[in-house]
């Protein structure tokens, strides 16, 4: 990748780590206002290091100490996991099964590698702006059915680096979620089912339920630029035919006998919508829609109290992107190439303390030190994390307010 070699991440970390990291906001939003006493040093913190070394249950007495140990070992990635009973790096003193994971927030974890069957601009680990649209739908779809369908609050939706994003829901009473918990949203929220066997994934039956008619409202939109255009799913005898398999068997005839005559998929496309009319009821077109661009989950993620997930602002060592907060008000705008890379950020950096030295040179008066993030790209990306924790604790400081009026203490 242009700006970045994987073999100077060892030079940039040390400084990144120590000079840019948002240490304040990532405190307090693990920490979460001491919901709990001991909350932030029950919990959970994995570090990957040089030449692949894993460190698990760390943790740390304070945001502080966290601090201190990301600038002493400069890790190469940095997971976040449970609040657990007891301190993680007090696991082994205390009695066999007493050591229990206790909360964590719900995370979502979903990766483009899943979505190999319906891409054909890209495979495995790499991504383009046209198959990127497939993250852009995904966040829309669960994040509308976050909110509307269970009511949560306070999600984080962060780019992991590489290929794929990450939700982090942060609702106190989601954190305490039991694992069958988790595991029924993750099954309420999966649509697309089966393995590299399955030719149908997505099946519809009448009454469509409302999760999945508000899901087509936004798959829609989306669907003819990113599938008919950008993957081209009906511009070739090859590709017609996978698409259509999933229709009722007896128009599928007609479809490929007239699929030539057309000039492109989206005339193929729109032949296609008008048999299904024809062939009710049918859900063919629907189907279709969803099994292309419908978000794919690993359950295994978001069903593990336990389990670990990167976390926010990480280093990626491959690609030596951050991983960043996503501004969902500015979502069909975002731009996983434009996201900083370390190897730009540290050069930012030099650039603006090189202004500072001169300018420092030709006034007599000091001007307040501004923190070195804001001297960079990252700054609108930790804008964005910081109005995530500045509206947790606000809605953190409502409640206390609305139990203190309940209990009479005036």
């Amino acid at each position: 990748m242009a700006g970045f070699e994987p073999g100077s991440l060892p030079d940039l970390l040390p400084l990144y780590y120590r000079r840019l990291f948002p240490h304040g906001p990532y405190g307090r939003w693990l920490s979460y206002g001491g919901v709990v006493k001991n909350y932030f040093q029950r919990r959970e913190f994995s570090f990957t290091l040089r030449d692949d070394i894993y460190v698990r249950y760390q943790s740390f007495s304070s945001p502080q100490e966290l601090e201190k140990e990301l600038q002493k070992t400069s890790p190469y990635k940095i997971d976040v996991g449970a609040v657990y009973s007891h301190r993680p790096s007090q696991r082994n003193t205390v009695h066999m099964g007493a050591f229990q994971a206790q909360e964590k927030e719900l995370v979502f974890d979903i990766d483009m590698t899943d979505y190999d069957d319906v891409r054909s601009c890209c495979s495995s680990a790499e991504i383009c702006s046209k198959c990127w649209t497939l993250m852009t739908i995904a966040i829309r779809v669960i994040d509308r059915a976050l909110v509307e369908d269970f009511g949560v609050k306070h999600r984080l939706w962060v780019y992991s680096g590489r290929r794929g994003v990450h939700c982090w829901v942060c609702d106190d009473a989601v954190r305490k979620w039991s694992s069958a918990m988790r595991a029924a949203v993750v099954e309420y929220l999966t649509l697309v089912k089966g393995g590299s066997e399955t030719v149908k994934k997505v099946n519809l039956t009448d009454p469509i339920h409302p999760f999945i008619s508000n899901s087509l409202r936004l798959v829609e939109p989306y669907f003819e630029e990113y599938a008919l255009v950008g993957q081209d799913i009906l511009g070739s005898s090859e590709s017609w035919q996978k698409v259509v398999a999933l229709v009722p068997e007896p128009v599928r005839e007609s479809l490929l006998r007239e699929f030539p005559r057309k000039h492109d998929s989206v005339q193929r496309w729109e032949l296609l919508k008008k048999k299904m009319e024809k062939c009710k009821p049918s859900h063919a077109a629907a189907e279709i829609m969803l099994q292309y661009c419908f978000p794919r989950l690993d359950i295994h993620v978001s069903r593990g109290v336990n389990h670990l997930l990167k976390s926010p602002f990480s280093v990626h060592p491959k690609t030596g992107r951050v991983s960043v907060p996503i501004d969902l008000q500015k979502l069909d705008q975002f731009d996983p190439f434009a996201v900083p890379t370390i190897s730009c950020l540290c050069s930012e950096l030099d650039t603006a303390h090189e202004e500072e030295d001169g300018e420092k040179e030709n006034e007599p008066e000091p001007k307040r030190r501004t923190r070195d993030y804001k001297k960079t790209s990252l700054a609108p990306y930790v804008r964005v994390f910081e109005q995530f924790v500045e509206e947790m604790d606000k809605s953190r400081r409502g409640e206390l307010l609305k139990k203190s009026d309940l209990q009479g203490d005036f």
